[in-house]
């Protein structure tokens, strides 16, 4: 049906690298500012977050440059399982709900980091 699309396969990759890219890079910024309240709010030493946020902040900047893409999104594979495992077993948050957020915003982040894995994120760099 769309297979004419197909030709604009890295522009899709790339897109999605820089959506991904923008969503870790914003959820850094507090682990790496709030040095006080993210420790009470995470349950976490307030160095691992710290560090948390280098992390992804590092890892942001390779998929949107394009640089070491496929290691990037695997370190921020691995962020969104140990993100969803303290969602389900230490918050007990459920997949979804209509008054909280649940942890199927950490579900696609984890398939989409995987995507660009796999692919390895396409031709397109900064």
């Amino acid at each position: 049906m769309f297979t004419q699309l197909i030709q604009y396969n890295d522009i899709g990759l790339f897109l999605l690298r820089i959506a991904v890219a923008i969503i870790f890079l914003y959820h850094s910024l507090p682990k790496l500012s709030k040095s006080k309240e993210m420790p009470k709010m995470m349950g976490m030493p307030a160095g691992m977050i710290f560090i948390l946020g280098m992390i992804e902040a590092v890892a942001s900047l390779g998929l949107v440059f394009g640089v070491y893409t496929q290691l990037s999104a695997l370190i921020l594979a691995i962020v969104m399982v140990g993100a969803t495992g303290m969602k389900i077993m230490k918050w007990g948050v459920p997949f979804a709900a209509m008054d909280k957020t649940g942890w199927e915003f950490d579900f696609i982040l984890f398939f989409a980091s995987l995507v660009i894995l796999f692919s390895g994120g396409g031709l397109i760099g900064i």
